[in-house]
């Protein structure tokens, strides 16, 4: 059974240039972002929030109300996600506002690492939670960071300018930001934490 996925909007930047939402099997957004998606002349399948300000959403738009205030707009919207079976997530406006709101997002990330697979897309690029070991294409010349939360050990890379070999990455003390890609595949590999990786346009 082919796993179908989905194109979540949030209230953070928006892009510059729209995906081909085409592509997507399900298209939803936060309450903030869906004014985005209107003007855009998108019409999601569903959008979640509290709905303090939001009016006269057409009738083909699932409405689905979280006003439970112990969880972010975006865990809520995750929950909602996984309740419905999906569980790969193309996410659009998780930064590029307030950065305790970014870095509140890649926290959410890590909570639902075992049951999603989330990429998150912005202005500048793509980042995503690695596998024990990942594999990316398409990627030479390209700008690539490689962040721990907040330690990830036995970090062994190739097809990297700068390589590492069972090395230890350590947020406060040595990260991986700026590497570049002189593969068009790279692969990273680790043993134990939770590690970002950032690939730049």
């Amino acid at each position: 059974m082919k796993t179908k996925k989905v194109f979540l909007l949030l209230n953070g930047e928006k892009p510059k240039k729209m995906p081909d939402v085409s592509n997507y099997d399900i298209i939803c957004a936060t309450d903030g972002a869906y004014q985005y998606l209107k003007d855009q002349e998108i019409t999601p399948h569903f959008i979640s929030g509290d709905f303090d300000s939001l009016e006269n959403i057409p009738e083909e738009i699932e409405v689905i109300e979280t006003p439970d205030q112990d969880f972010t707009d975006f865990d809520k919207i995750l929950q909602i996600l996984f309740n419905k079976g999906h569980e790969t997530i193309d996410i659009f406006g998780a930064s590029g506002k307030e950065q305790d709101h970014f870095l509140g997002n890649l926290n959410t990330a890590i909570q639902w690492k075992e049951k999603l697979k989330i990429t998150f897309f912005d202005n500048h690029g793509k980042y995503f939670l690695a596998d024990k070991k990942t594999i990316v294409n398409n990627c030479k010349h390209k700008i690539v960071s490689l962040v721990p939360f907040p330690k990830v050990t036995d970090i062994t890379t190739k097809g990297l300018q700068y390589s590492l070999n069972k090395e230890d990455l350590v947020f406060g003390k040595r990260i991986g930001t700026r590497n570049k890609a002189i593969e068009n595949q790279i692969e990273v590999s680790f043993k134990t934490g939770d590690l970002f990786i950032f690939i730049n346009n």
